[in-house]
């Protein structure tokens, strides 16, 4: 679980372990975003124990979600087929 919340700010971490219902994240360039996305995805597989059918992590450009898929699958240990990540367009 260290591997999830390395370099994690508070905000960030807060967000990572929120567990009920859907998340939505607004922040600015640079901000974190796609590290607290990927983690609290991670959180949600590896932790908690949410099968990866039962995940939906969206994101505005295919760039996005090509970057947020890798970063996802270095942190999910969980061995099951991988979350779907995608844009909503």
């Amino acid at each position: 679980m260290d591997k999830i919340f390395d370099s994690l700010n508070d905000a960030q971490r807060q967000a990572v372990e929120q567990t009920e219902g859907p998340l939505l994240i607004l922040a600015g360039a640079g901000s974190g975003k796609t590290k607290t996305i990927t983690s609290r995805l991670a959180y949600l597989l590896d932790t908690v124990g949410i099968p990866a059918s039962q995940t939906l992590t969206l994101t505005f450009t295919n760039k996005a979600a090509k970057e947020m898929r890798e970063r996802a699958m270095g942190l999910i240990t969980q061995n099951s087929f991988p979350p779907l990540l995608c844009t909503f367009h």
